[in-house]
C-alpha cells in the first residue's frame, strides 16, 4: 500500500502547487511556454505585403522582404526591405531587439540619402505610415514584460479553441503602452489576439492573427496580421508568403552599414 500512498501524496501535493500559483506566476508560465515551444527555428526569410486602409477605405499597398536571425541569449536580429511602390523602395529598416535594455532600430529612406537610428523615446511612432509602431516590430522577449493571467475563454475569431487571457506589463519605461491583454491557444500556445492599451490606459489597438501554417512540423505562423487603430479607424494589414526556413543566414547580413547598398 505504500507506493499508493505515496502517489496519493503526490498528486495532492501537485494539486495543491497549481492551486497555490498565483495570476502572475501562471501568466509568466504561459508566455515562457510559448517562447520554448518556438525555440530553434535559426532563421527565416519570407515575403510581406502590407495594406493600409484609412477611415474612408482608401487603400495603399507596399511590399517588402524580410530577413530574421534568432540569437542565442538575446534577441533577434530582423531586416525588412521595401520593394514597392516605386516611392519607397529601397526602404530599409534594422533592429536589434534585445532581452534587456532598449532595442537597437535604424531606418534607412533613399529619399535622405542617409541612416536615421529611431531613438528609444520614440518607439511609439508610427512605422512607416501603419498602424505598427516601431516597437511592434522588435521580438516580443518574455524578460521585456512582467504578467498576470486574467481566464479561459475561446479564441476569438476561432470560437474552437480556448485561450489563456493575460496581461503583460512592458518593462520599458519609453513603451507607448500601459498594458497589453493577449490571447492565446491551449494547445499550440500562438497569439490570436492582442489588445493595446495607451498610456492613459484606454484601448488604442487590436492586433488578431489568422490562417495559421506550421513548418517543419514544429514551428506555427500567421499567414495575416490585422492591427486595427481604434481611435483613427485606420487599420494595417501584413499577408505573408513564402516562409523559408533556416537558409544560412549570419550576423553579417544585418549591418547598419549595409542598409544605403541593399536591394
Amino acid at each position: 500500500m505504500k507506493p499508493i500512498l505515496i502517489i496519493a501524496m503526490g498528486m495532492s501535493l501537485l494539486s495543491f502547487n497549481v492551486m497555490a500559483q498565483t495570476p502572475e506566476e501562471k501568466g509568466l508560465e504561459i508566455a515562457k511556454k510559448a517562447n520554448e515551444l518556438d525555440d530553434g527555428w535559426g532563421d527565416i526569410t519570407s515575403n510581406m505585403k502590407m495594406l493600409l486602409v484609412n477611415k474612408q477605405g482608401q487603400t495603399s499597398e507596399r511590399e517588402i522582404r524580410t530577413k530574421t536571425l534568432e540569437v542565442i541569449g538575446d534577441g533577434d536580429k530582423s531586416l525588412s526591405i521595401f520593394d514597392k511602390p516605386k516611392d519607397v523602395r529601397g526602404t530599409a529598416f534594422l533592429t536589434f531587439s534585445h532581452i534587456e535594455g532598449a532595442d537597437d532600430q535604424w531606418l534607412y529612406l533613399p529619399a535622405l540619402k542617409r541612416v536615421k537610428r529611431i531613438s528609444s523615446r520614440n518607439k511609439s511612432g508610427p512605422f512607416m505610415g501603419s498602424e505598427f509602431a516601431y516597437e511592434d516590430l522588435s521580438s516580443q522577449e518574455v524578460e521585456k514584460y512582467t504578467y498576470k493571467y486574467i481566464k479561459d475563454e475561446a479564441c476569438g475569431q476561432n470560437q474552437e479553441l480556448t485561450c489563456f487571457v493575460s496581461e503583460r506589463y512592458p518593462v520599458d519605461e519609453f513603451s507607448g503602452y500601459t498594458k497589453q491583454v493577449t490571447w492565446v491557444d491551449q494547445i499550440e500556445y500562438r497569439p490570436w489576439k492582442t489588445d493595446f492599451y495607451d498610456r492613459k490606459g484606454a484601448l488604442l489597438k487590436t492586433l488578431t492573427f489568422s490562417d495559421y501554417n506550421q513548418y517543419l512540423d514544429k514551428y506555427w505562423r500567421a499567414n495575416k496580421m490585422e492591427m486595427v487603430n481604434h481611435l483613427t479607424g485606420k487599420k494595417s494589414i501584413l499577408t505573408w508568403s513564402n516562409y523559408q526556413f533556416k537558409t544560412g543566414l549570419k550576423d553579417s547580413d544585418f549591418n547598419k552599414s549595409k542598409l544605403k547598398r541593399l536591394r
